[in-house]
C-alpha cells in the first residue's frame, strides 16, 4: 500500500459541505483515497511532506476542453474573428490532425492544467479527419494515463456538413453509422463505472449547426442506455440563436428539448444566452453549464448569467475551453477571469471568491457525477493541490487564501498536485513527463499543421 502523510498543512481548504477551513491539520493518503484528517497523525508513510509553509486545496475540475487545439493557439489571421468565422477558418487546419498530434497536444493541455491545480479534466473532441484512423480518441486516453490525470473523454461529432446546412467542411465530418459504431466502442473499451474511475466516456455531439437531429436523439439514445453523460455546446453566440431559429424553427434550449437532451446527464458549454425562464428550466431538469469566462471574452460571444443560475439551482462547472479561442489552459486563471467577469457586469456582491471555487470543485462534480471528486474528506479521491504561502506574489494577502489564490499571486503554477494518490506535479514541475521535449515537439507538429 503506498501512503503519502502531509504535516501540520497551514490551512486545508475542505471545500466539503460545510466549506470548513482546518489549520495545523495533517491529512494521510493511503493508495488513492484520503485516509485520515487529524490535528495530528502519527503513522508511518512512504512520503511525508511537512506541511506548514502550505495551502492545501481540493483538485480543480474542468468541465470543457478541445486539447488538440493547443496546436493552433494565438494564429494572427483569428485573433479578432468571432466564432463562425474562426471555426471556418480553422477547419481546414483542424482536418491535418494525426493520431501524433493529438498524442502531444494532449500532453500539452494536460500538462498546463495539471500545473494549475485541475486534477479531471473533460475533453471534447469532434474533428475526425477523413484521412486519418477512427483511433484518435484512444491517443487521449494513451496520453492521460502516462501524465497521470483523471480524463473524461467526451465522444464528438459532427455529421452536419457546409453542403447540407452546416457550417463544418466535407474533409471533418463523418457518416452517423460511422459516430455511432464508434461511440459504442470508446464506451466498452474505456468507460469505467467505479465511483474512483480515472477514465470515462461521455458522448457529444458537437453543436446544433453542426450534426443532424437524427444524430442527438441516437447518441443520447446510446448514452443512457449504457448509463452515462451527454455534452454538447450551446447557446454560446447570437449566431447560434440565429442558426437555430431560423434552422430548426426553436431557440437552442428549446431545439434541445424537442431531441430529449436535458436532465441530470446533460450539460452544455457556454450557455451564454440562455434567458431567465430558459435558466429556470436548466435548473428544473437538473442540466448542467460549463462556464467559460475567457473563451467567451476572447471571441466576444457574451457573459453567461451565472449568478442567476447558482440562485436556481442550476449545476455549474468552470471550463477553460479549446487552447484556441483561450491560447491556455490554466484553471487559476480561469478563476479569476470568473471572478472579476461577473463582479463588473453583475455587480459587486453577484459572486465571490468561495463561490467561484466552490463552480471550479463542486459543481464539477455534480456535472460529472462523479461523487468521490470536488472535495478534501476522508474517503474521498485522494486529488489535490499545494501551494506555498512565501510565494512573493502572495505576501501581504494571506487573510483569506481563497480570495489570495484567486486574485492574487506572481505565478499561476501550483507547487505540488497529488492525483489519484500520486504525485504528479512536483515544485511546480511536471513528474511524468518531459516538459521541453513535449513542448519541442508540439511546436514541430503545429508548424506544420498550419503550414499545410
Amino acid at each position: 500500500m503506498s501512503s503519502i502523510l502531509i504535516k501540520n498543512v497551514r490551512e486545508i481548504i475542505t471545500m466539503d459541505k460545510e466549506r470548513k477551513r482546518l489549520k495545523d491539520h495533517s491529512l494521510l493518503i493511503k493508495d488513492n483515497l484520503i485516509s485520515k484528517i487529524s490535528h495530528n497523525i502519527e503513522e508511518e508513510a512512504e512520503e511525508i511532506i511537512e506541511g506548514k509553509d502550505y495551502f492545501l486545496f481540493p483538485g480543480l475540475i474542468n468541465t470543457h476542453h478541445h486539447f488538440y487545439q493547443t496546436l493552433t493557439r494565438n494564429i494572427s489571421q483569428v485573433q479578432d474573428k468571432e466564432l463562425f468565422d474562426w471555426l471556418k477558418f480553422l477547419y481546414p487546419i483542424w482536418s491535418r490532425l494525426t493520431p501524433e498530434a493529438v498524442y502531444y497536444s494532449s500532453f500539452v493541455a494536460m500538462g498546463e492544467l495539471l500545473k494549475t491545480g485541475c486534477t479531471t479534466t473533460v475533453d471534447h473532441f469532434y474533428v475526425f479527419p477523413q484521412n486519418q484512423p477512427e483511433n484518435l480518441i484512444d491517443e487521449e486516453f494513451r496520453a492521460a494515463q502516462e501524465i497521470g490525470i483523471r480524463f473524461h473523454a467526451c465522444r464528438g461529432s459532427m455529421s452536419l456538413s457546409k453542403k447540407n446546412g452546416g457550417l463544418p467542411p466535407d474533409e471533418v465530418v463523418q457518416d452517423e453509422e460511422e459516430i455511432l459504431r464508434d461511440s459504442q466502442r470508446l464506451i466498452e473499451k474505456y468507460h469505467n463505472y467505479h465511483p474512483l474511475a480515472m477514465q470515462r466516456i461521455a458522448l457529444a455531439p458537437c453543436s446544433p449547426f453542426s450534426v443532424t437531429e437524427n444524430l442527438l436523439r441516437e447518441s443520447i439514445k446510446l448514452a443512457r442506455n449504457y448509463k452515462i453523460e451527454s455534452h454538447t455546446h450551446l447557446a454560446e453566440t447570437k449566431d447560434e440563436n440565429e442558426f437555430c431559429l431560423s434552422y430548426f424553427g426553436f431557440r437552442p434550449l428549446e431545439y434541445m428539448k424537442k431531441v430529449g437532451w436535458l436532465g441530470k446527464d446533460v450539460w452544455f458549454a457556454h450557455g451564454v444566452h440562455f434567458n431567465k425562464s430558459e435558466i429556470e428550466i436548466l435548473a428544473q431538469t437538473g442540466t448542467g453549464v460549463a462556464h467559460c469566462p475567457v473563451s467567451n471574452q476572447k471571441l466576444s460571444s457574451g457573459v453567461a448569467n451565472i449568478p442567476y443560475m447558482l440562485k436556481k439551482g442550476v449545476r455549474v462547472g468552470l471550463a477553460v475551453d479549446g487552447s484556441a479561442s483561450n491560447d491556455s489552459s490554466n484553471m487559476l486563471s480561469e478563476l479569476k477571469a470568473a471572478f472579476l467577469l461577473h463582479r463588473l457586469i453583475y455587480g459587486i456582491s453577484s459572486i465571490s471568491a468561495e463561490e467561484v471555487l466552490s463552480i471550479a470543485t463542486n459543481g464539477g462534480r455534480e456535472i460529472l457525477n462523479q461523487e468521490s471528486i470536488g472535495s478534501i474528506e476522508e474517503g474521498k479521491a485522494a486529488d489535490m493541490f499545494l501551494v506555498k504561502a512565501n510565494h512573493l506574489g502572495f505576501a501581504g494577502g494571506l487573510s483569506d487564501i481563497v480570495s489570495a489564490l484567486i486574485t492574487c499571486g506572481d505565478s499561476q503554477m501550483v507547487d505540488i498536485t497529488i492525483v489519484d494518490g500520486k504525485i504528479v506535479v512536483r515544485g511546480g514541475r511536471l513528474v511524468n513527463i518531459d516538459e521541453e521535449k513535449i513542448a519541442e515537439k508540439a511546436n514541430k507538429i503545429s508548424q506544420k499543421m498550419i503550414e499545410g
